[in-house]
């Protein structure tokens, strides 16, 4: 299974981009999908997780606040974040990873503290005050 994420760019404040995460060596019927953050000196965060065969989405409200949607789309095997409005504060790294849904589902939790099987490397978003 890999991922690839692509998307990021430099973007001054209240701008918006999407950031894009194609899979490949399975399919989104298989796993759930989610992006995380992490910026400069910090922990990496969960963002935003969908499961497309259970049409379900999850949002870290506290760093989303409204601005962000996930989506995803089967026939091209690839997850998008939508970002909308975005702040300085939301400079980082992107990366999506993917979580068997046999262990997405039976969490009563966040999906978002999963522990995730497979990775991508990154891409960069830059938000310019």
């Amino acid at each position: 299974v890999h991922l690839v994420e692509s998307g990021g760019v430099l973007v001054q404040s209240g701008g918006s981009l999407t950031l894009s995460c194609t899979v490949s060596g399975t399919t989104l019927d298989n796993y759930a999908i989610s992006w995380f953050c992490q910026a400069p000196g910090e922990e990496r965060k969960g963002v935003a997780c969908i499961s497309s065969i259970d049409i379900r989405t999850y949002y870290a409200d506290n760093i989303v606040k409204g601005r962000f949607t996930i989506s995803s789309d089967s026939a091209q095997n690839r997850v998008d974040l939508r970002m909308v409005n975005l702040e300085p504060e939301d400079t980082a790294i992107y990366y999506c990873a993917a979580v068997r849904h046999s262990v997405f589902r039976a969490t009563v939790s966040s999906p978002l503290i999963l522990n995730y099987d497979y990775w991508g490397q990154g891409t960069q978003v830059t938000v310019s005050s």
